[in-house]
């Protein structure tokens, strides 16, 4: 099935715009759905109001071009009364922008630091940040509300490839770059970085916090997939199977899955807390065998997204399609057409999939399917218990194979 289009955001382009230095290599959504941020390539990121810009899309039909949506948008305002409410921004960053992460400053748990009010900046529960990952191996962080740069980040000696911060409002801050690292930013504590990762061999991609912040994925130029403990910074584990370079991850909403995207054609679908794959959805048929694994570049698969219903996986290859695949399902079970496309992600409520290609961005509805009883219950144990405790438990076979994802 063809999916849904809902709207898209192109990038101003001039005569002498080149399609080089226009890659539109990130795209994030704030965690409380208030605004949309991507790279639109030349140094510069756009931040609009995602309220403002499904409004646009269903007042102006599905076509949007920037320009058109800046004037619509209101501007940001000197005045204190106008700081929380949303307002375009253009940042430029200095340097290209190869990945962008929201963070925000509501705790779910107890913060990791320890008196916050001695540093420069004062986190208030509104505080949404964002930060940018530069070429020049630099991160930027920014106020979202007001567009100003707060903290300038230096350590990393490469391109800043992915970020992520942890979910639990610690805004602790995770970079991987390609010197070969991952690095360990503690944002209340004026950004002072806390740990450095050590264990890829080659460039590091990407990371991705579990839900629950204790788990890092990172993944990189090999095959194998790293986890960390991120309460003692030491690795878990490295899970093995992908045939060539593994790209992007992923955890599920309840952390028990994680899915992996790599150029091997393949997403797979792991049991983090096993190492077990439970899922494999290929982009190549007959699947390439591991010799030549790294020969058919034009079914790369470049980015993988888990929905907010926890039953949907987004991936993004190069054979210019993108693909909305059921958790439980062999085959995909709608497709979208896009060039060039490097990066998807779904919105905070799970709703739509951005996904970005030279500087613009598309949005596709996700499939709309009413999750069932047994998977809602489901989320809800595995959000509190690791595949170790759920086998522990005195339940029929069945109900175990169910828990652990396995029928």
């Amino acid at each position: 099935a063809r999916a849904r289009t809902v709207g898209e955001l192109l990038a101003p382009t001039s005569p002498f715009d080149k399609k080089c230095g226009r890659e539109n290599w990130t795209v994030a959504f704030a965690p409380d759905g208030s605004y949309l941020a991507w790279s639109q390539g030349h140094r510069i990121v756009k931040l609009v109001p995602w309220a403002q810009c499904l409004h646009n899309f269903l007042l102006h039909g599905t076509k949007n071009g920037t320009n058109a949506v800046s004037a619509r948008l209101p501007r940001q305002s000197s005045e204190s009364s106008q700081k929380n409410k949303p307002c375009e921004h253009i940042i430029d960053c200095g340097d290209i922008v190869w990945s962008l992460a929201f963070g925000s400053s509501v705790p779910e748990k107890q913060s990791r630091c320890v008196n916050i009010e001695w540093h420069r900046f004062k986190f208030g529960q509104d505080q949404l940040l964002l930060a940018t990952g530069l070429n020049n191996g630099r991160i930027k962080i920014w106020d979202v509300y007001t567009g100003k740069l707060l903290l300038n980040l230096m350590d990393h000696t490469e391109v800043v490839r992915d970020l992520t911060f942890a979910p639990d409002g610690s805004l602790i801050l995770v970079s991987a770059s390609r010197d070969k690292t991952l690095r360990v930013w503690d944002l209340k504590d004026d950004g002072n970085m806390m740990k450095v990762l050590r264990g890829h061999p080659n460039w590091v991609y990407g990371c991705a916090f579990s839900p629950d912040s204790s788990i890092l994925c990172s993944v990189g130029a090999s095959k194998a997939v790293f986890l960390w403990d991120m309460d003692k910074y030491s690795m878990l584990r490295k899970l093995e199977g992908h045939h060539n370079d593994v790209v992007a991850c992923e955890f599920s909403p309840d952390g028990a899955l994680l899915a992996t995207a790599s150029y091997d054609t393949r997403v797979y679908v792991w049991d983090p807390h096993t190492g077990v794959i439970l899922r494999e959805f290929g982009h190549l048929f007959p699947p390439p065998t591991p010799i030549f694994a790294g020969g058919a570049n034009d079914r790369w698969v470049r980015s993988v997204s888990f929905s907010h219903d926890g039953l949907h996986v987004a991936s993004l290859a190069d054979d210019k399609m993108v693909r909305f695949w059921r958790i439980d399902e062999e085959y995909p079970v709608q497709v979208a057409p896009l060039n060039n496309g490097l990066c998807c992600t779904f919105s905070t409520d799970g709703s739509v999939l951005a996904a970005g290609q030279d500087g613009s961005v598309y949005f596709w509805a996700t499939p709309r399917q009413v999750s069932s009883l047994q998977h809602l219950c489901r989320m809800a144990i595995r959000r509190v218990m690791p595949t170790s405790q759920v086998k522990n438990l005195p339940i029929p076979c069945k109900v175990l194979e169910f828990l652990c994802y396995q029928i």
